[in-house]
């Protein structure tokens, strides 16, 4: 398998002449990667910006909606767990120029997903996660390009509505007793347990404009009123949280995780659940029975009515496949078998799927330390593996290196996490000439 050299300034033109911005002083220098691909015809692929750097999650794109920007996260370090105190760097770099600037130092934020950083309805919206290191709150930065302002907003920001308009969060100082590496770090004596079903923690909706944030649906509540039932009789017996939580794109319904841990210990139980923006009509979308199969990593489909992840549903195949189901159980099916990583649908509804994979997932891996980045069509039932991104070797699950790869809201670019040096790196895919085919192919 070669390794390729790729030319960042054939990129920038790329990504300039796409959004229609003029260039400014190109980068002139060559590039080279630990990121392979082993296609004929290989896409375009860029490193972007430093060392160190993160880009958030597998739904949301760190490129602005202009196309100009790439907000990233610069982890401090990434061997240790962060302490209270501790803080990364919310970055921001010009895809026209390469130029690179510190927004400003994060104390609210984990291994995996940094501090959340995000863009709202343009490229005056970027958002992150904050603490107080005074008083441990948590809270929400909004940034203003153009005026250079920090605004804060005093609620949890785990998802921002596309609109801009409403953040969503499950409880970020809880999040640590839930699964590390996905909400903020405070001392262990600002935050509590869940021991059984809470009714003063939950899911969050927070409104931009006003900063009034509000638990819009508590945990008793989801437990208690969720069509059809979660799937456990014995609350009681369970720690409980909300983790994840995540707008569609209409901005009309939220999902997040009920996760259940038992109290005496052994396995946890997981229910996927969404409800209205408003915490009504709360819909357990996959069972803690069903779940329990094997299943990860959900999405919203564009339609905002449907979402996808990687769940066990045909007995007769080995590991998980690839399903789309309704936000209320039904019109469960597979779409796409093997199934792995973190799959989300073309932001267009075209018939593709970007996701990664596990290292444990062997169907898809070779074993050699690297994991796809794959592009499935689910019309055709192909695969094309634009990229393989390597992994470090960790112990300890909150410290490795997920590639999360998402799609730009144009649906042009892919951005994904990889190694570059044994050193966390970002890098984004142009997939025009792919996409441009699907469209025709569908327009016939």
């Amino acid at each position: 398998m070669a390794k390729y050299i790729f030319y960042p300034f054939v990129f920038a033109l790329a990504i300039i002449s796409f959004y229609e911005n003029p260039l400014k002083n190109p980068a002139s220098t060559q590039v080279e990667t630990e990121v392979f691909v082993d296609i004929k015809d290989p896409v375009p692929i860029v490193k972007v910006g430093g060392e160190g750097l993160i880009h958030r999650f597998h739904d949301t794109s760190p490129i602005s909606p202009s196309g100009k920007y790439i907000a990233l996260f610069r982890l401090p370090f990434q061997d240790r767990y962060p302490k209270p105190g501790e803080f990364g760097t919310v970055v921001l770099i010009n895809l026209e120029t390469g130029e690179e600037k510190d927004i400003g130092k994060s104390f609210g934020w984990e291994m995996q997903l940094g501090a959340n950083v995000q863009w709202g309805k343009n490229d005056n919206q970027l958002f992150f996660n904050q603490v107080d290191t005074l008083s441990w709150e948590s809270f929400t930065v909004q940034y203003n390009l153009e005026s250079q302002e920090f605004r804060r907003i005093n609620g949890g920001l785990f998802m921002v509505s596309i609109n801009g308009e409403k953040l969503v969060s499950h409880n970020l100082r809880n999040s640590e007793y839930a699964q590390s590496g996905y909400g903020v770090i405070v001392p262990d004596e600002y935050r509590s347990k869940n021991f059984g079903l809470s009714s003063d923690d939950g899911i969050y909706v927070t409104d931009v404009k006003t900063g009034k944030s509000r638990l819009v649906a508590s945990i008793e509540n989801i437990y208690n009123t969720a069509k059809p039932v979660v799937g456990i009789n014995n609350p009681e017996d369970y720690e409980i949280y909300c983790f994840k939580a995540m707008w569609n794109p209409q901005m009309s319904r939220i999902m997040t995780c009920l996760l259940l841990k038992p109290i005496s210990g052994g396995k946890r139980k997981v229910a996927v659940i969404t409800m209205n923006g408003d915490g009504s009509d709360i819909r357990t979308a996959i069972s803690t029975t069903q779940y329990g199969k094997g299943g990860h990593h959900m999405a919203w489909l564009p339609d905002g009515d449907h979402l996808s992840m990687n769940l066990e549903v045909n007995v007769e195949k080995e590991g998980l496949e690839i399903v789309t189901v309704k936000y209320d159980g039904t019109e469960l099916k597979e779409v796409f078998d093997p199934g792995s990583g973190h799959p989300s649908f073309h932001p267009d509804g075209l018939p593709l799927i970007i996701t990664d994979a596990y290292a444990h997932e062997t169907r898809v891996t070779a074993g050699d330390g690297y994991v796809p980045v794959r592009l499935l069509n689910v019309r055709t039932g192909k695969e094309i593996v634009i990229a393989k991104v390597k992994t470090p070797q960790v112990e300890d699950s909150s410290f490795r290196l997920d590639a999360h790869p998402t799609w730009d809201r144009s649906g042009r670019y892919v951005v994904f996490n990889g190694y570059d040096g044994d050193v966390r790196s970002v890098y984004v895919a142009d997939l025009n000439r792919i996409i441009s085919q699907e469209k025709k192919h569908l327009s016939r």
